[in-house]
């Protein structure tokens, strides 16, 4: 059997985008000649891939058991076809996407960006916020870098441990817990709190430190951001737990004080994960190599001198 690889790309874009309108204008081509190249896939796979639903298109089950064994053939084959050169960062066009957790997007971001625009000028970074649920940006190739307290499972998903943080309390001036002597457990506990979680969870693993101990918390709200948790708490006698750098910047940019966190709790650690198929790639591995060194730097505090 002959294979024509234009038909792979036109399979990729046409499961991406779900529509041959959609698939053409991805790929810079006519819709009939979309239509065509779609005509051709149905008699070569045997199956339909997208049928019509009322006004919209809807991919069949085999389409959608395909979807990112297609994605992922087609960039190897990118990746084969594309020629072997030195990387020149002065001449280098590229648009990088960034799924970073909202803290280390603000920690670390700034000096990034610093360092991509000193080094290559014509390359972009484009940041995109988590995600309440778990999505497979990195596994399609949307997302080039991620950085978050999430160790990926996935083994064609690639992590290095950038970074390791305490956890500490933030409260606004004034608060009870700032004017005695001492921070206990159960003064903490005894506290209402605020709870940052992009998915709204009630409880993490403080409450699992707590109950070991025979003490629980109540949490009022949850926020999905620190930033807007900290709003919170600088408005009210609620009381965040946050990694120590966060709370340090809100510390000196809010006004808000910072404390002990009264558990044995174990650090929380920063991952920095990218898909396989950036291993060898130049470009990449740039990106990477900057993005450690921010990442490490803001969390060790290194960014925050002369606050």
């Amino acid at each position: 059997m002959q294979l024509d690889l234009n038909l792979l790309a036109a399979l990729d874009a046409l499961l991406e985008e779900g529509s041959v309108a959609g698939a053409a204008d991805r790929l810079h081509v006519t819709a009939p000649a979309m239509s065509r190249s779609l005509g051709r896939i149905r008699r070569t796979t045997g199956d339909q891939i997208l049928v019509r639903t009322g006004r919209t298109m809807t991919p069949t089950p085999y389409a959608i058991a395909v979807r990112e064994q297609v994605h992922d053939l087609l960039q190897q084959v990118r990746g084969v076809l594309a020629p072997s050169r030195e990387l020149d960062l002065a001449t280098l066009e590229r648009t990088f996407t960034l799924r970073w957790h909202d803290a280390l997007v603000a920690l670390s971001g700034p000096a990034l960006l610093t360092a991509v625009r000193e080094q290559a000028p014509g390359v972009r970074l484009r940041f995109i916020a988590e995600s309440s649920i778990d999505t497979p940006e990195l596994r399609r190739g949307e997302v080039d870098l991620a950085a978050n307290a999430d160790r990926p499972t996935a083994p064609e998903i690639h992590a290095d441990r950038v970074a390791e943080t305490q956890q500490v309390v933030v409260v606004r001036r004034g608060h009870p817990l700032t004017r005695v002597k001492t921070v206990t457990a159960a003064r903490y506990a005894a506290a209402d709190h605020v709870s940052v979680s992009r998915r709204g969870r009630l409880a993490n693993r403080l409450d699992d430190a707590l109950a070991r101990l025979g003490l629980t918390r109540r949490v009022v709200v949850t926020a999905p951001t620190e930033s807007a948790a900290f709003e919170f708490a600088r408005r009210s006698d609620l009381v965040v737990t946050a990694p120590e750098p966060t709370a340090c910047s809100a510390a000196a940019d809010l006004g808000m004080v910072q404390l002990p966190l009264p558990l044995d709790l174990p650090p929380a650690t920063v991952y920095l994960s990218w898909h396989q198929r950036y291993d060898t790639d130049p470009a990449h591995i740039w990106l990477r190599d900057l993005a450690r060194t921010a990442l490490t730097g803001a969390m060790s505090g290194e960014g925050r001198t002369g606050r």
